[in-house]
């Protein structure tokens, strides 16, 4: 993906986040994740039915990758099934993490492909996923949602 395209997918999601928003109640699942060393602290807010991600929302404060990456990855996951969300969250590490990766499963979020160059970013475009591990657990475990 071109630089330049990158860059404006970053801008565009940081500025006008997609879903971002607090959401109260008991069909929404929450989880939050942060980062100690900075701003960042993210809440996400994901709605499961009939075993899919049906709906999901954040709200919080962090820099422009935490932001702009939780936009993407909200557009992304709405529609998964909770497998499919699993195998995203898998793909998502390994691209971070320099493995090898299935490009077609992260859309927008390959502007993130390069962050491991910059290792104090890295932890920045993990916030989301982490989040959405969460709430995979919090389902998994009995809690809200899922009916």
């Amino acid at each position: 993906m071109d630089s330049n395209i990158k860059r404006e997918l970053m801008i565009e999601n940081f500025e006008n986040p997609f879903h971002k928003e607090s959401k109260n109640g008991k069909e929404f699942i929450k989880a939050n994740t942060y980062n100690a060393s900075c701003i960042d602290n993210i809440d996400l807010y994901v709605r499961i039915k009939d075993g899919k991600i049906y709906d999901a929302y954040f709200d919080g404060e962090a820099c422009a990758i935490t932001i702009s990456a939780t936009s993407l990855m909200v557009k992304k996951i709405i529609g998964m099934t909770l497998q499919e969300a699993r195998n995203f969250i898998t793909e998502y590490y390994h691209m971070v993490n320099f493995e090898n990766y299935d490009k077609t499963k992260l859309g927008n979020l390959l502007i993130y492909e390069d962050i491991a160059k910059q290792p104090s970013r890295k932890k920045c475009a993990l916030l989301p996923v982490q989040a959405l591990e969460k709430s995979l657990e919090i389902c998994e475990e009995g809690g809200k949602n899922d009916k």
